[in-house]
């Protein structure tokens, strides 16, 4: 681990200046972390109730045209020829600062500390080399007396840096760092520290316990979701919350015996929040492994896609909500909750707020975790693939309206051209679905929920109770096909087909066609990288790829020569399964009878989304009604609009950022542009085009009374990589 550019004494008395003249202490004294004065932006989403919100005002939207760039931070790491996997990364960092300064990570997740008045680099801070570079979102500050640390992750390493120095904090958790595979190894007769274990976005700190999330593999070697707690001075394991029930837990009884045993995931990787004042962290969950095939796992299958509270010291549950009864269709929560207080018949009333990947709002009541509004519990099709129990009943919320469409109907097929007509209705007419919740099965489904409606970047709301929320309207398409293996003596596989099957085709699809940049075709994979460089990524894993550790050299060789179409012969490797029966005699890795087959975009022939427009919204909700305020098209593809077609919107990734001077500033879109919307109507009355795509979620703070706006543009998913952050402030 490096240390670049340390401070000097001058900088060291600046910071200890600024924070001596604060009264705010983030630790253990007083709780209280949400300066009223939004000079400073401390914590992921703001505040710990991840509102979004800045009581700011300086900007409005008269002289918000005045907005210029006042300072842009290089952050980008020049690609290693030694080392592959380093360099070219994006950035998805929403920074935060405190007493003045700003801290947040590069592409290759060192960490940083700047003059936010000026992007001054004051230091910078070099994880272990070993540590995986997965996505990171945002990074978490503690303070109590002279001790103040930034806490967050690298891979499975939580590491604790010292905020004014940027100095590893040696007595944190084993020479600076806490393992995140602590806490998953409960119970289970196979061993948990070889299998994928990171986290995306911050946890949240009250007092001296951070809570922490975890990313894990969506695949049958996914590692257990549960929520760990750590002590944030010594970064010991502090509590557990087991998201898969353990005999005699509530919620045991909705999964099969011992299904805790053998299926992993339902973790919480979107980011959580926090009630201070009442000790509470919400948070949503997500499914369980493998996506789209749950015949392992009968039952509702809590704590699965649920709105939950926790008592923030002991991680004992105060209640749960489900959203998605056994889920089949990847429609994880998929951004953290935002705490709010609302007025309802005359009252008062505090609420937790989550939107959904299907596009739904749930507004519960914060203490009760009832719904604000009515929700209706309707039958469903239960026809699902053979060994596979759908839940027959699932959720309909009556307000607020869906963000986006729920089912795909010919009346939906894109209209921006004949020619893209006619060749989406072909496909159609193949696959049709006409419900929400049909099971995923052989012949093919359309669904709406994967990128969207509302995705990681979050929601803005702000004091009035009016939430802003940026959607995506794409769907997919989603072919079952039985596993490769499954029926070995009739249709003989090679090893690698087999293990590539049970382990890589829930994202890459069993054609290995992927779709997209987040889920990348491996066809002519051979053409960009090396055996050897595609071995260590399955060892290490890499951004959203997980890591494959608990698979021997022998295995992953097998897997590389299956996709470099070297391999030949019927599977021999024992550990390739061949029946329906578990990969292992523990049953773990769990390996699902049948897999996706295609799970890509739905688009037309030149890779427009294959539905009517608008393809990507921003919307503003009153939730004290549950009525909308406006809704319009976010984000442009400049070539249709120079051929006459109505701005389309594009999906968007990275939230909003609501200000009192009523401005609504979001970037995240594919025409690489930041953009300010008015509050009252939705109308643009600023945008910049960024040097790459602001993939992130902008922050607010004010330094020497002047207002700036940030946005990370890192570029990626697609586009072009970037590697800067862009201060903006009026002239």
């Amino acid at each position: 681990m490096k240390i670049k550019k340390p401070f000097t004494t001058t900088h060291t008395w600046v910071v200890a200046g600024l924070m001596l003249g604060s009264c705010l202490i983030y630790g253990m004294e007083n709780p209280k972390t949400a300066p009223d004065t939004g000079k400073d932006w401390p914590n992921y989403g703001g505040n710990k109730a991840g509102n979004r919100y800045s009581p700011l005002s300086q900007i409005t939207a008269e002289n918000v045209k005045n907005l210029q760039v006042a300072w842009m931070y290089d952050a980008s790491e020049k690609p290693d020829p030694a080392n592959p996997r380093r360099g070219g990364r994006a950035i998805q960092c929403q920074p935060i600062v405190v007493h003045g300064i700003l801290y947040g990570t590069t592409p290759d997740l060192n960490l940083f500390a700047l003059r936010a008045g000026t992007g001054e680099q004051l230091w910078k801070f070099e994880p272990s080399k070993n540590d995986r570079r997965n996505s990171n979102r945002g990074v978490m500050y503690w303070e109590n007396g002279a001790e103040k640390r930034i806490l967050y992750t690298v891979g499975s390493s939580l590491y604790a840096v010292n905020a004014e120095t940027g100095q590893i904090v040696t007595t944190f958790g084993t020479d600076g760092r806490a393992d995140l595979h602590e806490g998953l190894q409960t119970n289970l007769d196979h061993d948990v520290s070889k299998l994928s274990v990171t986290a995306t976005s911050p946890g949240i700190i009250y007092r001296n316990t951070v809570v922490m999330g975890s990313s894990v593999s969506e695949s049958g070697d996914a590692a257990p979701g549960h929520i760990r707690a750590f002590d944030v001075i010594t970064g010991k394991l502090k509590w557990v919350f087991h998201t898969i029930p353990q005999p005699g837990e509530l919620g045991y009884d909705t999964w099969p015996k011992d299904a805790y045993k053998k299926i992993g995931a339902v973790n919480n990787w979107s980011g959580m929040v926090l009630d201070e004042k009442r000790g509470v962290v919400y948070f949503g969950t997500g499914s369980p492994a493998s996506d789209f095939y749950g015949g392992e796992r009968k039952g509702a299958n809590l704590f699965a896609n649920c709105i939950m509270a926790l008592d923030a010291e002991t991680g004992k549950m105060k209640w749960y909500y489900q959203t998605i009864h056994h889920d089949l269709w990847d429609r994880d929560h998929p951004c953290p909750p935002n705490l709010i207080t609302l007025k309802r018949n005359g009252k008062t009333v505090d609420a937790v707020v989550q939107a959904t990947k299907d596009g739904m709002i749930y507004v519960l009541d914060r203490d009760k975790g009832t719904s604000l509004f009515p929700v209706e519990e309707r039958k469903v099709p239960t026809n699902g693939l053979p060994g596979e129990t759908p839940y027959p009943t699932q959720k309909y919320p009556a307000k607020p309206l869906p963000l986006s469409r729920q089912v795909y109907t010919e009346a939906d097929i894109t209209n921006i051209s004949p020619e893209a007509h006619a060749f989406v209705k072909e496909r159609f007419l193949k696959i049709k679905t006409d419900h929400k919740f049909a099971p995923p099965n052989t012949t093919g489904t359309l669904l709406f929920g994967y990128s969207g409606g509302a995705e990681w970047g979050g929601n803005s709301i702000d004091p009035n109770g009016i939430l802003y929320q940026n959607v995506n309207e794409e769907p997919w398409e989603l072919i079952m096909a039985e596993r490769a293996g499954m029926n070995a003596q009739q249709n003989p596989v090679t090893a690698g087909n087999a293990l590539y099957s049970a382990n890589c085709s829930s994202c890459h699809g069993l054609d290995r066609k992927g779709s997209g940049p987040e889920l990348p075709s491996l066809i002519d994979i051979g053409k960009k990288r090396s055996a050897d460089d595609i071995k260590a990524l399955l060892k290490t894993g890499s951004g959203r790829m997980p890591s494959f550790q608990h698979l021997s050299d022998k295995e992953r060789d097998a897997i590389v020569n299956f996709i470099l179409n070297k391999e030949t012969g019927p599977a021999t490797v024992v550990s390739a399964p061949t029946t329906s029966a578990p990969a292992s005699k523990d049953g773990f890795p769990y390996v699902p009878a049948y897999v996706s087959k295609v799970w890509q975009r739905f688009t037309d022939q030149n890779g427009y989304p294959g539905i009517k427009p608008p393809w990507g919204t921003l919307n503003a909700i009153d939730l004290n009604t549950g009525e909308y305020l406006w809704r319009v098209p976010l984000g442009e593809y400049p070539e249709l609009t120079k051929k006459g077609i109505p701005i389309t919107g594009t999906d968007s990734y990275g939230g909003p950022l609501a200000t009192a001077g009523g401005l609504v500033f979001i970037a995240g879109t594919k025409d690489e542009r930041i953009r300010a919307f008015d509050k009252k109507t939705g109308k643009v009355v600023w945008e910049y085009q960024l040097p790459a795509g602001g993939f992130a979620t902008p922050i607010s703070y004010e330094i020497d009374g002047k207002q700036y706006v940030v946005i990370a543009a890192g570029g990626g998913r697609g586009q072009k990589i970037g590697g800067n952050y862009i201060a903006f402030s009026l002239k």
